[in-house]
């Protein structure tokens, strides 16, 4: 699956809103440059015509221009190994490359092979959902990983304590990196990996804990599948959206049966923690 790089270029000011508007609109990833933006997005899913909608919106309050380019995988997967760097929360957990050394104090060694794969833990939404993973039980607990990328969240699962662990994705190379990932870090051998979405899911397997690093539209569209496969007490936790969103994903957990236990949120983007009722 190719992937296409959108360049804005655009004063700092304005970074946060067009990340929240391309998120809207399919948009993964972003990176804040000296000049402006970059925002990546399936070669699917890319339309010229949303993407001149956005910055046309944006052209009568600032100078705004914008450009795009399809990468391939393989320039991609050389470019994102050769500048990955290892990840701490706190002083828990570390994430890093085969190519890393090892760090004996802290307490959750996490191996991640870098490819393709969005939520290798740089973004703030995957530090967010790690962070709380770390106040939530895990022992014993079946967890399912929402649009599991590289499997990392589903990895920390597992040495949190988790068993049955199932992730998905609808790319068959986060699908891919998951499964190298799940076998570097030791996952029993019948934790699962598949291609597709939450209705591939069989709807007779339940969950004590649900992870979905995901976007807005997904969420709201999904919450109530995702409440389907909830045991009652168990945990649900969102993210992938900013800050100014979690109004509108905490009320749809309220009308699908959860309560809000908390929120958190970093550099504009934000985490909801719910539990079934």
């Amino acid at each position: 699956m190719n992937y296409i790089e959108v360049s804005i270029q655009v004063e700092s000011d304005f970074s946060e809103i067009l990340m929240a508007e391309l998120g809207n609109i399919d948009y993964e990833s972003f990176v804040e440059t000296d000049d402006g933006l970059l925002a990546y997005i399936q070669e699917e899913l890319f339309s010229e015509v949303s993407l001149l909608e956005v910055v046309e919106k944006y052209r009568e309050l600032t100078e705004i221009t914008s450009g795009w380019k399809l990468m391939e995988r393989r320039n991609w997967n050389e470019e994102w190994e050769n500048s990955y760097a290892p990840i701490e929360v706190g002083r828990d957990i570390r994430i890093r490359a085969v190519f890393h050394d090892p760090d004996p104090s802290f307490t959750y060694d996490l191996l991640i092979q870098p490819k393709m794969s969005f939520g290798t833990g740089h973004h703030e939404t995957t530090w967010l959902v790690m962070n709380e993973q770390l106040s939530l039980p895990h022992q014993d607990v079946a967890v399912m990983d929402v649009g599991c990328g590289t499997g990392i969240l589903a990895v920390l699962a597992h040495k949190l304590g988790a068993t049955d662990l199932l992730g998905f994705d609808i790319d068959e190379w986060a699908v891919e990196n998951s499964m190298e990932n799940f076998a570097m870090n030791g996952l029993p051998a019948d934790s699962e990996v598949i291609k597709g979405t939450i209705k591939d899911v069989s709807p007779e397997r339940m969950f004590g804990g649900i992870l979905a690093n995901i976007n807005r539209n997904i969420l709201l569209a999904e919450i109530p599948a995702y409440v389907s496969h909830l045991k009652p007490g168990g945990w649900l936790v969102t993210s992938g959206f900013y800050e100014h969103d979690r109004p509108d994903i905490e009320s749809c957990g309220l009308a699908n049966g959860l309560k809000v236990l908390r929120t958190q949120s970093r550099n504009q983007w934000a985490t909801v923690v719910f539990e079934k009722i």
